[in-house]
């Protein structure tokens, strides 16, 4: 069994496909006219991306990631409050949650 084929994007498993990645080139793009542009590149390290935070509501957790130049980033895995929004119904409300 190929387990590169299971794609699971929580947090803890973004890892799991070594061969595919998230990419923010714009080498993958089609010419202005329609035409395919050729690939005369490599993918760079900066143009790679990350898997989304998907934040849920629960008890705050939030992880440290290292970021290009040695600055910090940190994705908020769960949040007691903020804005979320429901993209399939349009919508975006602000929620307080504590739960005792």
């Amino acid at each position: 069994m190929n387990f590169y084929l299971n794609i699971n994007l929580n947090y803890k498993s973004y890892k799991a496909n070594k061969f595919m990645g998230i990419s923010r080139d714009s080498r993958h793009k089609r010419r202005a006219t329609g035409g395919r542009m050729p690939i005369h590149k490599k993918k760079r390290q900066f143009e790679g991306g990350r898997v989304p935070a998907n934040t849920k509501l629960g008890e705050k957790r939030v992880r440290h990631l290292r970021v290009r130049g040695g600055n910090s980033k940190f994705r908020a895995l769960r949040l007691q409050e903020g804005n979320f929004n429901l993209a399939s119904e349009g919508v975006t409300f602000y929620i307080n949650y504590h739960h005792y």
